[in-house]
C-alpha cells in the first residue's frame, strides 16, 4: 500500500498514531485559512486531531498521482491529490489534499484547498476554536 493509501486509511479510521509514521519531522501543512504553514510533526498531528473532530461526513471521492513542484523548496516531488467532500459548521465543503512525498515516501508537504468561500470561513472558525481548545495556538486578542 502506498503512502497516499495509508494516509487515506488513517483518516478514514481517525487513527492519529498512524499519521506519525507517514509525516516527515519537518512537515509543512499549507491551510486555506492561514497564510503561513503549520510546521513540524507535533503541530501538524495536533491539527489533524482538530480536523478529524471538525469535519462531519468526511469522505475521499477520488485521487490522482504524479509529480509537482513543492512550495517549500521548489523541487519536483512525487505527489498525490486526494479529492474530498465533507461538512463543517453546517456548510458543504468540496476540497483537495495535495501531498508531496520525500525520497522515503513520507509526506513532507501537505496543501489543502477548499470551496466555497462560505465553507472556508466556517471551517476557519471551527479549526481555530479547536486549536485554541487543544492549546496548540493562543486565543486571538480581543479588540
Amino acid at each position: 500500500m502506498n503512502t497516499a493509501d495509508r494516509f487515506r486509511a488513517a483518516v478514514d479510521n481517525q487513527d492519529l498514531a498512524a499519521l506519525d509514521d507517514l509525516f516527515t519531522d519537518d512537515i509543512r501543512f499549507y491551510s486555506p485559512v492561514k497564510f503561513t504553514p503549520f510546521e513540524g510533526k507535533p503541530m501538524v498531528r495536533g491539527l489533524f486531531g482538530v480536523l478529524l473532530r471538525t469535519f462531519e461526513d468526511f469522505r475521499y471521492i477520488g485521487d490522482y498521482a504524479g509529480t509537482a513542484e513543492t512550495s517549500t523548496d521548489a523541487t519536483t516531488a512525487p505527489s498525490a491529490v486526494l479529492l474530498f467532500r465533507a461538512r463543517a459548521g453546517g456548510k458543504e465543503i468540496h476540497g483537495i489534499d495535495l501531498l508531496h512525498f520525500d525520497d522515503e515516501g513520507r509526506i513532507k508537504e501537505f496543501t489543502v484547498m477548499v470551496r466555497p468561500q462560505s465553507a472556508v470561513h466556517a471551517l476557519s472558525e471551527a479549526v481555530l476554536a479547536g486549536l485554541v481548545a487543544d492549546g496548540l495556538v493562543p486565543a486571538p486578542a480581543r479588540p
